[in-house]
């Protein structure tokens, strides 16, 4: 890999003294704990509109894998860490086709897993594969699925996203939002929404300044979040 694609494909954060790279996909690596961390995966939640009468084409479930073996493949991290709502609701993992079972079964060998628990999916099933936490703690850091606030952490749940401008046009795209001393990762699934890194909720969050690394085209934009709207 050239110098210039590894500019292009990452950016690089520190939290809480531990310098990760935020990766274009939306992962985050620390390369030092050869860790790789996701965050809201959402999977089946297109079929979960379904049931509702809402539809959407059935892919969001294949894509997100895709993606994920993507990122997997790139880094091959000895761990990963899913943070919460990893499926869409309560009952999505019995959803899932045989093919996507095997394939999360094929990205889970070989490396440790952890399946955080968040809001839309409290109970993991027994034969997921990994272990199952509500949070973990590793060095100064802690993962958690709901954002606190406190020194330290990186969570999800918020699925931040950024509107900035951009030759004469805006974008808005999903963005990792970070102070240097936590931070709440972008939403990883191919169907999830966002929301807007200027609302109350990340003030709640960041009591100071902080920045947003955007998930551009081609590279990771770092712009400060007050730029943002």
């Amino acid at each position: 890999m050239t110098r210039s694609a590894v500019i292009a494909r990452y950016s690089s954060v520190n939290i809480a003294g531990i310098s990760l790279l935020a990766d274009l996909s939306g992962a985050l690596f620390w390369e030092e704990q050869s860790l790789l961390v996701v965050s809201d995966l959402h999977l089946e939640k297109g079929s979960s509109f379904a049931a509702r009468g809402v539809l959407l084409p059935p892919y969001d479930t294949v894509a997100t894998l895709g993606l994920l073996a993507a990122v997997i493949a790139r880094h091959d991290p000895g761990m990963v860490i899913a943070l919460g709502d990893s499926f869409h609701d309560r009952d999505a993992y019995a959803r899932l086709s045989d093919a996507d079972r095997d394939a999360i079964a094929a990205l889970q060998a070989r490396r440790d897993w952890i399946w955080i628990s968040g809001n839309h999916d409290p109970k993991l099933p027994p034969d997921l594969g990994g272990v199952v936490a509500s949070e973990v703690a590793i060095g100064p850091i802690a993962f958690r699925h709901e954002p606190t606030g406190v020194f330290g952490e990186i969570a999800g749940h918020l699925h931040p996203k950024a509107r900035v401008p951009t030759r004469g046009r805006t974008m808005e795209r999903r963005c990792f939002a970070c102070d240097g001393e936590r931070a709440v990762m972008p939403a990883f699934g191919a169907y999830t929404g966002g929301l807007s890194i200027r609302d109350a909720a990340f003030a709640k969050i960041f009591q100071s300044r902080f920045t947003a690394h955007v998930l551009g085209d081609n590279r990771v934009h770092t712009i400060t979040a007050s730029r943002c709207y």
